[in-house]
């Protein structure tokens, strides 16, 4: 605080550190700038300051003014959590280009503002943010009576998978866990079938989506820096998203595989999960155990079971 502004015998008694901690970041956060930050109610229910008081809290240099100061700070904060948007969503940066994405996450910014300690989860609600706004606001177009997903729809999918694979990178692994071996399946009875499940690794994470975005995403990670990659068309996509070796790997799943492991995930014995799951397939009786018996056996290899769940 500056002790020779001439207002300052005028406070009577200057606020503990948490307040002004408190006060800096209300006003360096602010989205309107330092001065708009200075006069807000947060900022003045802290500290009561006109604009022209800021000198008293903020001491000037001789050739930087207290506003100037400050703005600093503030302007390093947000580019700071841009640069953290744009890491944990790379790819709808490519997408987008880097000033319409700065755009919309600096909105998201000022609707959702930073709550944690750790900068790990400060986009954990932009699918939200762009599904509320929902940029370009097309709805999409009407074909055969249902409504085919638009550029807002493509976004909001996009932003979806790669915060679930920012999750599955940072979250718990299977790195150093037994999981469920394919021997451990088969000798489960025919007679225990219908009460037992599987319980997934914590890691697995299941997805709906409205495009086909496992090529587009390995596209676009991958083209030169003067490349986009093109959008695919919309159609329904359901992907598992897990971790094996510290290495984050994405997998296409059929509509049936989804619904079985969805349910699966929820509890379900394997039974419960197995009826719903196939109760509106086209597949024979004969083709349908052979697609089941192949999920079992690649997802077994891929290890996304942890062990038998027994009633």
């Amino acid at each position: 605080m500056n002790e020779k502004h001439p207002n300052y015998a005028a406070i009577q008694s200057w606020p503990d550190l948490s307040i002004v901690q408190r006060w800096f970041h209300s006003v360096v956060t602010h989205p309107d700038g330092v001065e708009a930050g200075v006069e807000s109610p947060e900022a003045s229910q802290l500290v009561p300051l006109t604009r022209g008081e800021l000198e008293v809290m903020i001491t000037r240099s001789e050739r930087v003014s207290a506003r100037d100061r400050i703005a600093i700070y503030a302007n390093a904060y947000y580019a700071r959590l841009l640069e953290c948007m744009g890491e944990s969503y790379p790819v709808l940066k490519l997408t987008l280009g880097e000033e319409a994405f700065n755009g919309l996450a600096f909105g998201y910014l000022q609707h959702y503002p930073s709550r944690s300690y750790t900068l790990g989860l400060l986009g954990d609600r932009f699918a939200d943010y762009l599904n509320e706004t929902r940029p370009d606001k097309t709805e999409g177009a009407i074909f055969d009576g249902e409504r085919v997903p638009a550029w807002p729809d493509f976004l909001i999918d996009l932003a979806k998978l790669e915060w679930t694979i920012a999750l599955v990178y940072d979250g718990p692994g299977i790195e150093e866990t037994p999981t469920l071996s394919k021997e451990q399946i088969s000798r489960i009875t025919a007679e225990s079938w219908p009460h037992v499940g599987l319980r997934t690794v914590p890691c697995l994470n299941l997805l709906s989506l409205n495009f086909p975005l496992n090529t587009y995403y390995t596209e676009a990670r991958h083209a030169a820096d003067d490349t986009v990659a093109p959008l695919p068309a919309a159609q329904k996509c359901y992907m598992a998203i897990t971790r094996r070796d510290y290495v984050v790997r994405r997998h296409d799943l059929t509509r049936l595989q989804y619904l079985l492991l969805r349910a699966l995930q929820d509890g379900a014995t394997l039974d419960e999960a197995i009826v719903n799951a196939t109760s509106d397939t086209a597949l024979s009786e004969e083709a349908l155990v052979a697609e089941l018996t192949q999920s079992f056996s690649n997802w077994t290899r891929m290890q996304f079971f942890e062990t038998v769940v027994y009633p």
